[in-house]
């Protein structure tokens, strides 16, 4: 089991510039992918989803990858793009009959923007290096969502255990409903001064009626059977977030019908215990992937 909640970073360095990549992801349906990299690096995107996908199937999953220089650098800058590109704006400039008159602070920006500062994946090295970094960084946070998942698994089989336990609480109580309903209705007849023999037809109908309308047999049976699907499923492999939430709703509607049929004290209150517990796997489900 994974949750859908990770992190991971990694640093390289590359020459006098160091690299960061960093992967965190959050809930989702789906697998929902972004990556952020570098100007002129975009060829790396397509590899970067597809190492993506091999340890994550659904979240949303944030990809940043992230190259700095040494400040302490002398500057490198690419005069020629530089002179191209006050050229253009001169250009345009009088194209539209505007005076220009480029200002120390304009080259600056135009000198610093066209900086070499960006390193070429044509590089074997550099792509071998980003690359190798982009892997190191998806295994910590491929490793943080197995961690969180251990954590998951050990609370849901707490829970399911108590789950199990009152289940088998209700059945143990179900068969003593109709009897004990039986006694109150006898005993009310008598206080109202109606004495009915026991094995008076009406009385008998009265109660088989009622025996059948509180029958929670079928229930019980399904819900055991949710409950050990649900519990082969927290042990499994892979992708098990939607077909948990598939089993826990069906688990919740024979949870409610066993409540709207009991007509029984002790029974209820076995039955808010097992919807407490449910919300409870319902959100924290939502963060299995």
């Amino acid at each position: 089991m994974k949750s859908m909640t990770g992190y991971g970073r990694a640093t390289a360095a590359l020459g006098r510039f160091s690299l960061t990549v960093q992967v965190n992801s959050v809930n989702r349906k789906v697998l929902d992918l972004t990556v952020v990299a570098p100007s002129g690096w975009d060829e790396l995107e397509a590899e970067a989803r597809d190492a993506v996908r091999e340890v994550a199937a659904r979240g949303k999953v944030h990809v940043r990858i992230e190259l700095s220089g040494d400040a302490t650098s002398k500057a490198d800058w690419d005069q020629d793009a530089v002179a191209e590109t006050l050229a253009q704006l001169r250009g345009l400039a009088e194209s539209q009959s505007i005076p220009f008159s480029p200002t120390p602070e304009l080259v600056w920006q135009i000198a610093n923007s066209q900086r070499s500062g960006t390193l070429s994946l044509a590089d074997e090295t550099t792509r071998d290096t980003v690359l190798s970094t982009l892997r190191e960084a998806l295994r910590a946070f491929a490793a943080m969502r197995a961690t969180e998942g251990e954590s998951l698994l050990i609370d849901f089989l707490g829970r399911l255990e108590t789950l199990q336990r009152l289940v088998e609480s209700v059945a143990t109580r179900a068969p003593a409903v109709a009897p004990a309903y039986r006694d109150q209705l006898l005993k009310r007849l008598a206080d109202s001064g109606l004495q009915l023999d026991l094995h008076d037809e009406r009385v008998l109908k009265e109660i088989a009626f009622f025996a059948e309308r509180c029958d929670v047999t079928e229930e019980l049976t399904r819900l055991r059977s949710h409950l050990v699907q649900f519990s082969t499923l927290l042990r499994s492999d892979g992708e098990i977030g939607r077909k948990a939430e598939f089993i826990l709703q069906e688990i919740g509607r024979e949870v409610n019908t066993i409540g709207s049929k009991a007509n029984d004290l002790e029974i209820a209150r076995h039955v808010i215990e097992m919807k407490n517990e449910l919300d409870r796997v319902r959100e924290q489900i939502a963060n299995v992937e």
